[in-house]
C-alpha cells in the first residue's frame, strides 16, 4: 500500500515537471533591432527614445542598432549619445554600410561594434551648412567628444581624433595630415574599433551569442517619419518661409485663398512635427495662440502695443518649439526676410493694397471729385473789385455788392477804404491786391 502511494507521488512529480518544461523553454530572451538610417537629426532622437524605452519595458537582453548613415547634426548626435549612455541594456552597433560623421560618434557610444565586409566608419569633422569646415571653437569641442567616446569603451583615442581632426598623421590608413580618417571593416578590426566582421545579421547573432533570442524589429511610424522630415534643419526655414510669404500675400488679397491656406498648413505642419518629435510642448502652442489673438486685437485697439506683443509671442513660440534656439533664430530670420521681400515686391511692382485692413480702416475720402467741399467756393468773385472795410495786415474785411467778405492781401499792406481787385479764390480764401489808378470800372 505504501509502495503504491510512493509510485503515484513520483509519477505526479514527474508529470508536474514535464508540464513546466514548455513554460521554462517559452521564456526566451528578447533582442531589439533598431534601424539608424539616413541623417542624424531631432526626429531620429524621438524614434530612438521610443525604441529604447520599449526595450527597457520588455526587459530585453540587448539592442542592436543597425547603422547606415552619412552623418547629420552635431546637437542631435550629442542628444542621442546621451540617450544611449542612459540605458543599462547591452548596446550593439551593426554597421552594415557606413557610419560616417555623427554616425561614427553614435557607434562609439555603444558597447560593441560589428561591421559588414563593406562597412566604413569615420570622417567626422564638423561641417557648416555652407559646406566649409566649422570654426576652431566648434571643432575643438567635437574633437574632445570623439576622443571621450572612444575612451569610454576602452578604444585607442588617436583613431577617433583622426576621424575629426585632419592634423593627425596616419598615412598607413590613408589619412596623412590634411585628410580625415575613414576605416574599412578590416582596418577597424585591426585597430580595435570593431569586434568582428560579419556578413549577415544572422552571423552577427551567432557571434554575439544571441542566435536563440526573439528578434523584435522596431520601425518608424508614419507620424515619426513625417516628424523627421519636418524637423530637419533644412526643411524648417523652408516651412516658415512658405508660412510667412503665404500669409503676407493673403493680406493683399480679398477673401481667404490658396496663399493663406498654404501659410496655415505650413504652420500646422511645423508645430505638429516638433510636437511628435518631442521638441515642442503644448505651452508653445498656447504662446502662439496668444500671439495670434493679440494681433487680432490690434485691429480694434489703438497704440500698436497689442500687435507688437502678438508678433513677439509668435516668434518666441516658434523659437522655443525648435529645441535648438540658435538654429531656430536663423530660420525665423530667413522667414522674416522672405516675408519683407515679398511685401516690397507686392507693393512696389504690383501696387497692391492691404485688403485685410479695409474693414477696420476708414478709406473713404471727401474729395472734390466725389462732390465734397469743406466751404463754398466763391469762384464767381474772381476778377471783381471791392472796397476794404478794414486795413488788410494782410487779412481783413472787404465789401462787394453790399456783402462783407473776409480776405487777405497778396502780401502788402492795404489801408481802409481802398479799392482792391480779387486775384485768387481758393475755397473760402479770397486774395486781393490794391487796384491801380484807372483800373476800377465802377
Amino acid at each position: 500500500m505504501k509502495l503504491t502511494r510512493y509510485v503515484v507521488s513520483l509519477c505526479l512529480l514527474v508529470l508536474s515537471f514535464g508540464m513546466m518544461i514548455p513554460i521554462i523553454t517559452a521564456q526566451t530572451t528578447e533582442v531589439y533591432k533598431v534601424p539608424v538610417y539616413d541623417e542624424v537629426e531631432k526626429g531620429l532622437y524621438a524614434f530612438l527614445k521610443r525604441s529604447i524605452h520599449e526595450a527597457e519595458e520588455a526587459g530585453a537582453e540587448a539592442i542592436i542598432f543597425e547603422i547606415n548613415t552619412p552623418g547629420g547634426f552635431v546637437d542631435s548626435a550629442e542628444d542621442i549619445a546621451n540617450l544611449l549612455d542612459s540605458t543599462s541594456i547591452r548596446k550593439i552597433a551593426y554597421i552594415n554600410s557606413e557610419a560616417l560623421s555623427a554616425g561614427a560618434y553614435l557607434a562609439l557610444h555603444t558597447d560593441e561594434i560589428y561591421m559588414s565586409p563593406s562597412g566604413t566608419i569615420g570622417a567626422a569633422a564638423v561641417i557648416e551648412s555652407s559646406g566649409n569646415t566649422a570654426g576652431e571653437k566648434a571643432n575643438s569641442a567635437w574633437k574632445a567628444k570623439m576622443k571621450n567616446a572612444a575612451e569610454l569603451t576602452g578604444k585607442e583615442p588617436i583613431y577617433a581624433q583622426a576621424m575629426a581632426d585632419d592634423t593627425v598623421d596616419l598615412p598607413e590608413y590613408r589619412a596623412p595630415v590634411g585628410k580625415l580618417l575613414t576605416l574599412s571593416s578590416a582596418e577597424a578590426l585591426e585597430v580595435g574599433y570593431s569586434e568582428a566582421t560579419v556578413s549577415s545579421f544572422d552571423e552577427l547573432l551567432e557571434v554575439t551569442k544571441l542566435s536563440g533570442a526573439k528578434i523584435i524589429e522596431t520601425e518608424e511610424t508614419f507620424m515619426e517619419s513625417l516628424a523627421r522630415f519636418i524637423t530637419n534643419p533644412i526643411i524648417v526655414p523652408i516651412l516658415l518661409s512658405i508660412a510667412s510669404l503665404g500669409l503676407i500675400v493673403e493680406l493683399y488679397s480679398p477673401g481667404f485663398g490658396v496663399a493663406g491656406t498654404m501659410g496655415l498648413i505650413s504652420l500646422v505642419l511645423f508645430f505638429f512635427g516638433h510636437l511628435v518629435a518631442g521638441l515642442a510642448g503644448y505651452e508653445t502652442i498656447i504662446i502662439f495662440v496668444i500671439g495670434v489673438l493679440l494681433i487680432v486685437l490690434e485691429f480694434f485697439l489703438p497704440g500698436g502695443i497689442s500687435g507688437i506683443l502678438g508678433a513677439a509671442a509668435i516668434i518666441i513660440s516658434i523659437v522655443l518649439a525648435g529645441g535648438d534656439i540658435e538654429q531656430m533664430i536663423i530660420a525665423v530670420i530667413i522667414a522674416l526676410t522672405v516675408a519683407i521681400v515679398g511685401m516690397v515686391i507686392i507693393m512696389k511692382f504690383f501696387g497692391r493694397e492691404l485688403k485685410v485692413l479695409n474693414k477696420v480702416i476708414l478709406s473713404d475720402a471727401t474729395t472734390t471729385e466725389k462732390g465734397y467741399v469743406s466751404n463754398k467756393n466763391r469762384v464767381e468773385l474772381f476778377g471783381k473789385f471791392a472796397v476794404t472795410m478794414t486795413p488788410l495786415r494782410p487779412s481783413g474785411t472787404i465789401r462787394i455788392d453790399n456783402e462783407r467778405i473776409d480776405a487777405v492781401s497778396d502780401g502788402s499792406f492795404i489801408g481802409k477804404d481802398k479799392y482792391v481787385k480779387i486775384i485768387k479764390v481758393e475755397g473760402s480764401r479770397i486774395v486781393v491786391r490794391e487796384a491801380v489808378e484807372g483800373e476800377v470800372t465802377e
